[in-house]
């Protein structure tokens, strides 16, 4: 099972990433568990540079930018 992370504030590029990642990881069938983190310093940790994030499994995969639903399954696959 997959662990994704969106990591940003609540903006509407989050909410983007986090709905594409859903679908991404929906549409591919993987299992996963999809979580949000709005807390700074727990997005901090990550080590992220710029919001939205996506971390998969602890490590910041996409940085910076609110990713299609294919860039999500690219980083996925």
């Amino acid at each position: 099972m997959k662990k994704l992370t969106v990591l940003g504030p609540g903006c509407k590029k989050c909410e983007t990433l986090y709905a594409n990642t859903k679908q991404a990881a929906d549409e591919m069938g993987i299992q996963y568990e999809l979580e949000k983190v709005k807390d700074i310093n727990k997005m901090m940790s990550f080590g992220m540079i710029m919001t939205p994030a996506l971390a998969v499994d602890g490590k910041v995969r996409i940085n910076g930018k609110a990713a299609s639903v294919e860039e999500v399954k690219a980083v996925l696959g």
